[in-house]
C-alpha cells in the first residue's frame, strides 16, 4: 500500500471511530525527505490517493494540486525534532475535553507508558501557526503523544498504523480519566508503580513446562 493509500485508509478509520468530525484532523507519513499529508478542507473519509499532496521537509509543495493541511507546519516541526515517520492529529471528544480542562493527562493506567507516561498539554496557539508547532514539539519531547490546549491530540509512530494505534490509546486513556471523574477521584499511578511495570515487562516470568 502506497503512502497516499495509507492516508486514505487511516483517514477513513478515524472518521468511522469518531476521532474527527467534518474536515477536522489530519495525518501525514514520511519517507526520506518527503512527507505525504492530507489536503486542507477535505473530509478524511473522502480522500483519494491522487488528491493527497506531498511536501518536502522544508515545507515546499512537491506534488499535488490541493494545498496541504493547515497543520503541516506542526507535522514538519515534529518530524524535525523526532525520529517519527507518521503523525496523526485528531479532535476526538475525550482528548479534547482533557485538552480544554487540564495541563496534563496523568497516568491512570499503566498503558500510559506506551505513550511515554504523563501526556502533556501543549500551550494554546492559533492552528497552523509556527507558535503552535513549537508548543507541540516541546510537549512531545520524549513522548509519543501530546494534547493541544482547546484543540485536540497528536500522536507519532514509526508507521502510520503505529501512530493511529497511539491515537486510539490516547483517546481511551482520556475517556477512562474523564469517566472516572464522574465516579470519584481517579487514582494516579506513582513513579514506583510505573517503574515496576517497566521492570516486569523487561523481565517477564518464565513458566515451567510440565514434564
Amino acid at each position: 500500500m502506497s503512502l497516499r493509500e495509507q492516508l486514505c485508509e487511516y483517514g477513513r478509520r478515524a472518521v468511522e471511530l469518531g476521532l474527527v468530525i467534518g474536515t477536522s484532523g489530519n495525518l501525514s507519513v514520511r519517507e526520506g525527505d518527503l512527507v505525504a499529508v492530507t489536503p486542507s478542507g477535505v473530509a478524511l473519509d473522502r480522500l483519494t490517493p491522487e488528491i493527497c499532496p506531498v511536501v518536502d521537509v522544508e515545507g515546499y509543495l512537491v506534488e499535488g494540486d490541493l494545498q496541504p493541511s493547515s497543520e503541516t507546519p506542526m507535522h514538519l516541526a515534529v518530524y524535525a525534532a523526532t525520529d517519527a515517520r507518521a503523525i496523526v492529529h485528531t479532535h476526538s471528544v475525550f482528548g479534547t475535553i482533557v485538552a480544554t480542562t487540564m495541563t496534563e493527562l496523568p497516568p491512570v493506567h499503566y498503558n500510559a507508558l506506551l505513550l511515554g507516561g504523563v501526556v502533556k498539554v501543549a500551550e494554546y496557539a492559533t492552528y497552523g501557526t509556527p507558535e503552535l508547532a513549537a508548543n507541540v514539539r516541546a510537549a512531545m519531547e520524549g513522548k509519543k503523544a501530546a494534547l493541544m490546549a482547546n484543540h485536540g491530540g497528536v500522536t507519532v509512530g514509526a508507521t502510520l498504523e503505529e501512530a493511529f494505534e497511539a491515537t486510539r490509546l490516547l483517546e481511551w486513556l482520556c475517556e477512562v480519566y474523564v469517566r472516572g471523574l464522574s465516579v470519584g477521584k481517579p487514582a494516579i499511578l506513582t513513579n514506583e508503580q510505573l517503574n515496576a511495570v517497566i521492570e516486569r515487562a523487561l523481565n517477564p516470568p518464565a513458566f515451567p513446562r510440565r514434564l
